[in-house]
């Protein structure tokens, strides 16, 4: 069962982040969005770069997820997203709360059952391997 869930917590995530990634490139190339976007958002990109950058990286991440390839380095890699996207609809836009939820939910859930690739981050003391 708790591989089920992690199947499916994985494929949500990865088809979630792909669709908004290219998504994203829309809004960046001057397209209609074919999913409403944030207005509160897209104020927060007031440089393209970053707006490239973080929908590159969210179809990178999405496409790696789907794929099941890079999984520990992926969700590292996406953390910090994943925690702005749910700040951000936490505090100035409930739009979209309950999908930042979800996704926060199965990301908790991806870090849980893969928390044994992390275990070498928490190391209080270090030692220089010769």
């Amino acid at each position: 069962m708790k591989k089920g869930w992690m199947h499916a917590s994985r494929i949500f995530l990865g088809i979630v982040f792909f669709v908004a990634g290219i998504n994203g490139y829309f809004v960046y190339f001057g397209l209609d969005p074919f999913i409403a976007t944030s207005p509160e958002a897209m104020a927060l990109f007031i440089f393209d770069y970053l707006l490239l950058a973080e929908k590159s990286l969210e179809v990178i991440g999405g496409v790696l997820l789907l794929w099941n390839l890079f999984i520990p380095l992926t969700l590292a890699v996406l953390a910090p997203i994943i925690v702005n996207i749910l700040l951000l609809h936490v505090f100035v836009d409930h739009s979209l709360l309950l999908l930042a939820v979800l996704m926060t939910t199965a990301y908790s859930y991806l870090i849980y059952g893969y928390f044994h690739y992390y275990k070498g981050l928490f190391v209080k003391k270090a030692k220089w391997k010769e």
